[in-house]
């Protein structure tokens, strides 16, 4: 196999582009000694006939799980697409599928192999719909750890998860010469893909990383959080879960309800020590998301971030969100909301950018979702935010809130303005103004808090912040061995995409 005849020239070629070789991706992905180079059978023969593709495929392990591989050599024709070379990634993927596995691709190559034409564009088809297919069944990550260009691009584009590194990762659809003839401008590669573009901006990166080690550090936490397969069943070693004092948690969460905080450590004091891994943390940030343990049990959470845009929703956030939810349910992992919003972002560019249609995928995503799915109100949950943060009425197994949360429609300023309009006309003055700070305080005491849904049963109880792991922790150790609701038959929603 080719990773046992590396020419040593090659390894160097990479090394003055600042970029690892294949080989040594290879072996700091993978267990040390764990890795196979493997190509199906149905494609040796053709390996034999055609020779080295460009691509290496086999097999790893990954603190002793196994994994499935492919890899882009760019000192081979530039890592190109070629029609053999898709295929082996294909068959690989095929592999993966059917042993019911997780599969690591690493992306470093110059897109579509011109000099094959018609050729090498079919073999990317085939490849977009084997990671289509592959899509919910096994976790897929993407490592774009050189380029990434044109039409090839949608292969990392349909996994789970896509990784970039700085200085070293590019990924665009049309390059920047083609856009600069066209248009007349003069942007660099790094303008249009490089790893801050895409994980801070377009949103298509979920983990930017400084280097290639750290890289492949990340990539190997992020394995160990994952299942390894949809099917794979839910089970619980309650010998794993240790009590946390959370006593001081809320000193990370001012008494001011309108003043901001990170939630951030809110998450990290209910989740196991050092457990969580922070998913698209430079897009969108004023909704968080993640994996974590639970009594060493991985967990999905969605949460609220009030530094950013006062943890307000809108159209980034929405899809992020969405995306993650859609991914925990395809596995059965478990789905932790905290939400502590006060609405949606209320500016014209929102609408006009569909935050309808993209609020829209969000509550689809939560009300499908079979997976456990278990929410707390930390301060406040106003309008729409109750509903698209996992409410109850959405079918969250079990929605909390804590002491002297706020469940209403709106802010009482909002709520005032509308329902006292009338009378506000009419007063002036000193008049108008004692008028509307009473009726601020008579909404606040009547409306601002959690004791309507606490009575109706819109909420099914409300909890101590100090007792909310163990609370949580109850509910999935319960709720594990309950079958997963079935919802109705069909071949799949409409999403409002």
């Amino acid at each position: 196999m080719y990773l046992n005849k590396v020419n040593p020239y090659s390894i160097s070629k990479q090394h003055r582009r600042d970029k690892m070789h294949i080989l040594e991706r290879v072996q700091a992905l993978f267990d040390k000694g764990s890795f196979t180079e493997y190509y199906p059978d149905d494609l040796i023969e053709e390996n034999i006939n055609q020779g080295y593709d460009g691509v290496i495929t086999g097999y790893g392990n990954i603190f002793g799980r196994r994994v499935y591989f492919y890899g882009q050599d760019f000192t081979c024709m530039g890592g190109t697409f070629g029609y053999q070379h898709s295929r082996q990634m294909i068959a690989i993927i095929k592999e993966a599928i059917r042993e019911k596995k997780p599969i690591i691709g690493i992306y470093d190559g110059g897109g579509a192999r011109i000099q094959e034409g018609a050729a090498s564009v079919a073999g990317c088809g085939e490849l977009f719909r084997m990671n289509a297919l592959a899509s919910g069944y096994i976790p897929q990550i993407a490592i774009i750890a050189g380029t990434c260009a044109g039409g090839a691009v949608y292969s990392p584009g349909l996994t789970d998860f896509v990784f970039t590194i700085d200085k070293i990762s590019n990924m665009f659809v049309t390059g920047s010469k083609v856009i600069n003839e066209v248009q007349g401008t003069d942007y660099l590669i790094e303008e249009l893909g490089g790893a801050n573009i895409h994980s801070e901006i377009s949103g298509v990166a979920h983990f930017r990383m400084q280097d290639e080690r750290s890289c492949y550090a990340q990539v190997r936490k992020l394995i160990d959080m994952l299942p390894p397969c949809y099917s794979e069943e839910r089970t619980f070693r309650t010998d794993l879960y240790r009590a946390k004092d959370l006593s001081d948690i809320m000193t990370f969460i001012p008494k001011d309800i309108e003043e901001s905080y990170d939630v951030i450590p809110v998450i990290e004091e209910i989740l196991d020590d050092d457990s969580f891994v922070e998913v698209q943390k430079e897009f969108a940030k004023n909704i968080v998301v993640g994996f974590g343990k639970l009594g060493g049990f991985t967990v999905g959470v969605v949460a609220s971030q009030t530094l950013h845009k006062n943890g307000s929703i809108d159209v980034d956030g929405a899809d992020k969100a969405t995306r993650f939810v859609q991914y925990c349910d395809c596995y059965n992992i478990p789905i932790i909301t905290l939400a502590d919003s006060t609405g949606f972002v209320m500016e014209a560019e929102q609408e006009y950018k569909g935050l309808i249609r993209h609020g829209a995928k969000m509550i689809q995503a939560y009300a499908n979702a079979t997976t456990i799915r278990l929410t707390v109100i930390l301060r406040k949950a106003y309008g729409g935010p109750y509903i698209f943060m996992g409410c109850k009425q959405l079918g969250a197994d079990k929605h909390y809130v804590w002491p002297k949360a706020q469940v209403a429609v709106m802010k009482a300023e909002g709520a005032v303005a509308v329902i006292s309009n009338s009378q506000l006309n009419q007063l002036e003055g000193m008049e108008k103004e004692a008028f509307l700070k009473k009726q601020l305080e008579d909404y606040r005491k009547a409306y601002m808090n959690s004791d309507m849904v606490l009575q109706r049963q819109f909420v099914d109880a409300e909890i101590k912040p100090e007792q909310t792991r163990e609370v949580l922790y109850q509910d999935l150790l319960r709720l594990t061995n309950e079958p997963i609701r079935q919802q109705i038959k069909k071949k799949h929603p409409n999403h409002p995409v």
